[in-house]
């Protein structure tokens, strides 16, 4: 085979695998007793952002740093059928 197209067909390889790698599209959007902790008190916007996590301070007596949750994942005590 040709350099040039080896080189094409590594590139496209890689570039499947890492599409394949990032999983499923993540949210921020969920109920705020569903909040699961992803950082330290006091943690700043830029620290839980560079995590991959959400940050929202906008209630009071939740993590303010959480993860995110899966897109089309049942939220807690949704009924699947």
């Amino acid at each position: 085979m040709e350099p040039k197209v080896t080189c094409i067909l590594v590139m496209v390889f890689a570039l499947a695998l890492s599409s394949l790698a990032q999983g499923k599209a993540e949210t921020c959007q969920m109920e705020p007793h569903q909040r699961v902790n992803c950082g330290h008190p006091g943690i700043t916007s830029m620290e839980c952002k560079s995590k991959g996590c959400c940050f929202d301070r906008k209630i009071s007596g939740v993590p303010w740093c959480f993860y995110p949750v899966a897109v089309g994942e049942p939220l807690e005590g949704e009924c699947q059928f």
